[in-house]
């Protein structure tokens, strides 16, 4: 069955009113959105060639104190700017029922990017974070499957330091989600 997400359309926050309104890391979300850059000339044109396209909506599952938000959001609010897709920010804690019906290994993991149409058929969907960071948590949950185990927390942090070590000290991976969002958004 496929989800459609028609009654949140409207229903969040535009992305300006999530950054004025953030009471927590809002100056390194902001740092993570001034260091974004376009690599390649081809994206920036796909992205604003999205204009014509006047059944496009996105909705971002995300709330401001998750770390995977404050570094990948930015980088999907430049992306999207000039596209003219409308963008509809859902506070993950406002929005629990949607976030259950987008769980990523069956937890609530945010940012979700969602892409839909303007009836609110989903048209695929992004996040949390960048495929080649990711990978290193999906293979954490499948080496690890019991939540009590004794080691659990600390191969937890382990993971969390390679997906760290993944996202990289620069802004490389930001390109990556340029061409996982442009990939998302060409099929659609």
């Amino acid at each position: 069955m496929s989800k459609n997400v028609a009654n949140k359309l409207n229903q969040g926050i535009s992305p300006r009113q999530f950054i004025e309104g953030m009471q927590k890391n809002k100056e390194a979300f902001e740092d993570w959105g001034n260091r974004f850059e376009w690599r390649n000339e081809e994206d920036r044109v796909f992205f604003e060639g999205l204009r014509n396209r006047g059944d496009l909506r996105v909705l971002i599952l995300m709330a401001e104190w998750c770390g995977d938000v404050v570094r990948n959001v930015p980088v999907v609010f430049k992306a999207l700017e000039n596209s003219g897709i409308p963008v509809d920010v859902l506070v993950m804690e406002e929005h629990l029922d949607t976030m259950d019906e987008f769980l990523t290994m069956g937890g609530r993991a945010i940012p979700i990017v969602i892409a839909a149409n303007a009836e609110g058929d989903v048209l695929g969907q992004w996040g949390p974070r960048p495929a080649h960071v990711q990978e290193a948590m999906i293979a954490f949950k499948q080496a690890n499957p019991d939540r009590e185990a004794a080691d659990y927390q600390e191969k937890l942090a382990e993971t969390r330091q390679e997906m760290g070590r993944r996202y990289g000290e620069g802004t490389d991976y930001q390109q990556t989600i340029v061409t996982e969002l442009r990939e998302l958004l060409a099929k659609v």
